[in-house]
């Protein structure tokens, strides 16, 4: 199945019509399949050893309706906003479910980070 990449949308506009260069919110459907963030994490280590890790997370939004989309188009939040939503802010009030990493979505996946690192011998104590 071919899906479309959501990049950055970069007015309200394009945002709101769904133009190619902006976010088609209304394409944003409450299906995990459609709405898959994937994040790369590639480290190499002092030895050479490369360890790399592609991250899936699959995000459910709720069903937006107009008035949905103009609130979310009002409150300003996704502009610059990689898929141009903050699932961290207002944006996470559209999401009904997640399944994966939280901070994948955010920008990184933190578990999988550490536990990389942890594998190339530089293991993470505490917090992040």
């Amino acid at each position: 199945m071919h899906l479309p990449i959501l990049m950055k949308p970069p007015e309200r506009t394009s945002f709101r019509q769904g133009q190619p260069v902006g976010l088609p919110l209304k394409k944003l459907k409450p299906s995990p399949h459609r709405t898959g963030v994937h994040g790369g994490i590639a480290l190499i280590g002092p030895d050479g050893r490369r360890l790399d890790r592609l991250i899936t997370t699959q995000v459910t939004f709720k069903r937006l309706g107009v008035d949905d989309i103009n609130w979310y188009l009002a409150s300003g939040e996704w502009q610059g906003k990689a898929g141009g939503y903050a699932i961290q802010g207002l944006g996470g009030g559209l999401i009904r479910a997640l399944n994966g990493s939280y901070t994948n979505v955010v920008g990184l996946s933190l578990f999988d980070i550490r536990n990389m690192l942890d594998g190339l011998g530089w293991p993470v104590r505490g917090g992040v």
